[in-house]
């Protein structure tokens, strides 16, 4: 399911994409490429796995391979610049760096000297998909490894000989285990219980931890997913309204029917009324604001947030 592990559509097999955003926030996900973002103005609050900041203008926030990320800010103004890339592209020792700390600041970039690196990066990155000039790939990756390998030479890097027994990388890929589980079975009786004892983690703890990755509660995010399914299913299949919520999981009409409208704003039989046939792509947006839509012909976890007045 892309809106949590979020399977990126290339143009091509060259693995690199690149977009700005202005005002948007994104919901959790992971993905096994590295991303980049780089907030050109304003201000971005985010969640990279047990990390949670605020970046402001001139921050390079940085995404390693696999880590579960998402960014709460629909109370902030920001333009955000997007870089994602395949982790092949740079040589294998270097995928993840392990860095202290996901962010960079801006008066660190310009203490390693890579401020304006960064940007002509971006810029780089930007005008060369777009016109796809001979050679263009090359272009591309030799400036992303370059940049690469300069920040790695300067940045702080985790005392990994401190943690042994590598236990966060073991959470962490527990939990995309757990998620990819969900993804699959969702229609099955998927417990609170069930999940902690996936993770060897007593309740109370799990969701604890769960909470602080996903941005969300374990039964939400799972009733999340359920109801992604049976909007599709809603809207691609002649099945009955009653069958599609047992197949998704609900064990009555009455709880699909009322866990639907709290995520999606409508009830079921109001959604078929709907014009956009591709309306159950916002199944997600009102865990974070009722003033938000997702950014149109990209990912499902990026949203676009709206001000409004209070």
């Amino acid at each position: 399911m892309k809106a949590f592990h979020e399977i990126r559509s290339y143009d091509s097999d060259f693995m690199v994409w690149n977009s700005s955003y202005e005002n948007i926030s994104f919901l959790a996900h992971w993905h096994k490429e590295i991303e980049l973002i780089y907030i050109r103005s304003g201000s971005c609050r985010l969640h990279i796995t047990d990390h949670i900041f605020t970046a402001h203008a001139g921050d390079l926030a940085v995404c390693e391979s696999g880590v579960i990320h998402y960014s709460d800010s629909y109370d902030m103004d920001n333009s955000l610049d997007f870089v994602i890339f395949d982790s092949n592209i740079l040589s294998p020792i270097f995928h993840n760096p392990n860095f202290v700390h996901p962010l960079i600041t801006k008066a660190q970039l310009e203490s390693y000297g890579l401020s304006d690196r960064l940007r002509e990066l971006i810029d780089t990155v930007s005008s060369e998909l777009k016109r796809k000039d001979p050679y263009y790939q090359e272009v591309v990756t030799s400036s992303l490894q370059t940049f690469w390998f300069l920040l790695k030479r300067h940045h702080p890097k985790a005392n990994l000989d401190a943690v042994p027994d590598d236990r966060r990388s073991r959470m962490l890929a527990d939990m995309q285990g757990l998620l990819d589980y969900i993804d699959n079975h969702f229609a099955d009786n998927i417990t609170l219980d069930y999940a902690a004892n996936c993770m060897n983690y007593s309740n109370s703890y799990f969701s604890k931890i769960f909470k602080k990755l996903m941005g969300t509660n374990f039964v939400t995010y799972l009733n999340m997913v359920r109801v992604e399914h049976a909007a599709y299913s809603l809207r691609h299949t002649d099945s009955k309204i009653t069958e599609i919520a047992l197949n998704c999981g609900f064990n009555n009409i009455r709880t699909f029917n009322r866990v639907f409208k709290e995520i999606t704003g409508c009830t079921p039989s109001e959604f078929l009324l709907l014009p956009d046939p591709d309306t159950y792509k916002r199944t997600y947006y009102n865990r974070r604001s009722g003033a938000q839509e997702f950014v149109e012909n990209d990912s499902l976890t990026l949203v676009k947030n709206f001000q409004t007045n209070s």
